[in-house]
């Protein structure tokens, strides 16, 4: 989670006591039922984790340099290219998603090159301070929830014949998929190499398509692969391979590709994080990618219906919307803190708040990874029910009726 996510986050409630005021909420009035063990967790990132991957962790410490060791790392490359969807140079970082992004750019953008950034969303905003710090950055922005101008960034890569193209393709913070091939081809007829934020992507959603012509991609463990968050994984092209000149010292991808040629890394990786990454990987192999995506998009496609039969909006042009996470306006005069934290305590519900410019306009259920129909079923229900309370929605059912459409 981001420091902006981790701020969204209503403040957790007490653990349940033995005291006579056990279980009442802040008020005193409502009981509360928030129990961070049970609770319906439908965050957009970090999201639940199987308990599979929950009992890898519990293995005993292990020598990082033994053999055991070794031939862990050496099953989880021979897992990853299910994961970015082709064989070739993957690299497994400790460290989050955003070390992953700072090696991407670090390693393949010098201070006198330019890197084009498209951006309409709070993890765009993030790629240009990265690119800024490492390169020469040149922004094309859009509105948040809706694609950039392709036109604006054809005349952009025209003027500034950029190193590198770089793109978020899942806007968690928006709900919103931006068109990767489009941006892609574009990036490529110019001749710049075009690198990719998929962090919140993969598993969940397509894999690049050849047509995107992707260089560099950055997957997050803690998202549609359902491990715990910690990991960055890195997806690099022969041409990106060729190009490494990395400019950091622990996030040099040109070590960390050495290191994994032995099935090694170059520093003390976080060891219950990559039992944890080779549970997940398997738990994705034996469900299927293909099975994984379809189940994310029914998902995603039952949590609209529901959003619209509610007479609710989705915030993202829904054209664009997100398969791995669904982002709702706030009807006037609803909060954002208490709206989340009524759903927490009377529901045992955790779902996301907005970040930057859509802070307190919108909050977000995320349904990847191992999310159920059932989990996610019954946070619509919730939202429906606080909505009600509210009076925000007329009368209970019609969302999860809509919902309960595209149950299997």
């Amino acid at each position: 989670m981001s420091p902006a996510e981790a701020k969204s986050a209503p403040t957790p409630s007490k653990m349940p006591s033995t005291s006579s005021d056990a279980g009442t909420g802040k008020a005193g009035t409502e009981a509360s039922y928030f129990d961070p063990y049970t609770s319906n967790f439908l965050l957009a990132g970090p999201v639940k984790l199987h308990p599979r991957v929950q009992l890898a962790m519990a293995a005993p410490s292990l020598n990082h340099r033994g053999e055991y060791f070794h031939d862990l790392v050496h099953e989880i490359r021979g897992l990853l290219p299910l994961l970015f969807g082709r064989p070739g140079t993957q690299v497994v970082l400790s460290g989050s998603g955003t070390a992953g992004l700072e090696a991407m750019v670090s390693g393949l953008v010098k201070k006198n090159e330019k890197m084009v950034v498209v951006s309409n969303g709070h993890f765009g905003d993030r790629l240009e301070k990265l690119a800024d710090r490492f390169g020469q950055l040149v922004p094309v922005r859009g509105t948040w929830g809706k694609p950039v101008s392709m036109e604006l960034l054809k005349a952009t890569l025209e003027e500034h014949a950029p190193k590198a193209v770089a793109m978020v393709y899942n806007e968690t913070s928006v709900g919103f998929t931006n068109p990767l091939d489009s941006v892609g081809a574009l990036a490529h007829k110019a001749g710049a190499l075009f690198l990719v934020d998929a962090i919140s992507a993969l598993p969940g959603l397509p894999t690049p398509s050849e047509a995107a012509g992707v260089d560099a991609v950055v997957v997050g463990s803690q998202k549609g692969l359902a491990a715990p968050p910690g990991l960055a994984l890195v997806h690099l092209s022969e041409r990106a391979l060729k190009e490494l000149a990395p400019q950091t010292f622990y996030t040099d991808l040109a070590d960390h590709v050495k290191s994994l040629e032995k099935d090694d890394t170059p520093f003390t990786p976080a060891v219950p994080l990559f039992l944890a990454l080779r549970e997940a990987l398997l738990l994705l192999r034996e469900e299927g990618v293909e099975r994984r995506q379809a189940r994310t998009h029914r998902l995603a496609e039952a949590t609209r219906a529901a959003v619209k039969a509610m007479g609710l909006s989705l915030f993202p042009d829904e054209e664009f919307a997100s398969d791995t996470v669904t982002a709702i306006r706030y009807p006037s005069g609803v909060g954002d803190s208490p709206f989340r934290a009524a759903l927490r305590d009377r529901h045992n519900l955790i779902v996301s708040g907005g970040q930057g410019q859509a802070k307190g306009q919108i909050f977000r259920i995320g349904h990847m990874g191992v999310a159920s129909f059932g989990e996610v079923l019954a946070g619509v229900a919730a939202v429906e029910k606080e909505m009600h309370r509210l009076g925000k929605v007329p009368s209970l059912g019609a969302g999860v009726a809509a919902f309960e459409r595209y149950l299997p």
